[in-house]
């Protein structure tokens, strides 16, 4: 925890917050803080600055916040993924908030299993949760947006040409013909498929709402690493 991000009910008063439970448990194991020290702190969605621990008990610690300094600018990126595995769903959602990424769909392919999308990692409780972690890791405020779609062809037909309009449009897939980009000074959207990847099929329907299929050379990578290998090659926000 590189900041402490803090929420609209951990405030007491305009400047004065209570952290509790995951929170306060790293401050008193990890960063071993005692009272007078500061640790650096941000409101969710808002400025970051600077939280004096005032009081630290086995249960609760009560900070004097100072706001004044404005969190890293997120990327213009529209990140579009196939449902990943459950194991690896909470890694790449705390790797996309670490790296900036503020607007992301999680959508069906006909290589994403049914039982995937009933994992509990989904609930809104989860997804703020491990969202947080990547933005405290990263020191950042701004939360990303989750969006769920289930079914591939009416969101494909219905909702993503509008989705990528005034954006370069991009479908991650192996085997075609164009290199992926770098160093985009333009919004993007960016595809990217399941273990195994988009069908044939998926892949057509992509590039008729206007995606380009690109890839990143021979190899194929697991989506948990090809997340950030294609994130980081597009922006050099992330570099």
């Amino acid at each position: 925890m590189n900041l402490a991000l803090l929420f609209d009910d951990d405030f007491v008063s305009p400047d004065r917050v209570i952290l509790r439970g995951r929170r306060l448990s790293h401050l008193q194991s990890v960063i071993k803080v005692a009272e007078g020290d500061a640790i650096p702190v941000g409101r969710v969605n808002g400025d970051m600055g600077s939280g004096e621990v005032l009081r630290l008990t086995d249960t609760e610690a009560e900070l004097l916040i100072r706001l004044d300094q404005a969190p890293p600018a997120p990327l213009a990126l529209t990140l579009i993924l196939a449902m990943p595995r459950p194991k690896m769903f909470r890694r790449i959602l705390q790797t996309c908030a670490t790296l900036g990424v503020k607007d992301i769909w999680l959508i069906n392919s006909y290589k994403v299993e049914k039982s995937f999308w009933q994992t509990p990692w989904l609930s809104d409780e989860h997804l703020r949760e491990n969202l947080t972690l990547g933005l405290e890791q990263a020191m950042d405020t701004r939360m990303p947006r989750v969006q769920v779609r289930k079914l591939f062809k009416p969101f494909v037909e219905d909702e993503l040409p509008a989705l990528l309009a005034g954006k370069q449009a991009l479908v991650a897939h192996p085997g075609t013909s164009t290199p992926c980009p770098v160093h985009l000074n333009r919004p993007a959207a960016l595809c990217i498929g399941p273990e195994g990847g988009f069908t044939p099929y998926e892949v057509d329907k992509l590039e008729e709402a206007g995606c380009l299929g690109v890839h990143l050379g021979p190899r194929i990578l697991r989506m948990e690493t090809a997340v950030p290998v294609l994130v980081s090659r597009l922006f050099d926000a992330c570099l």
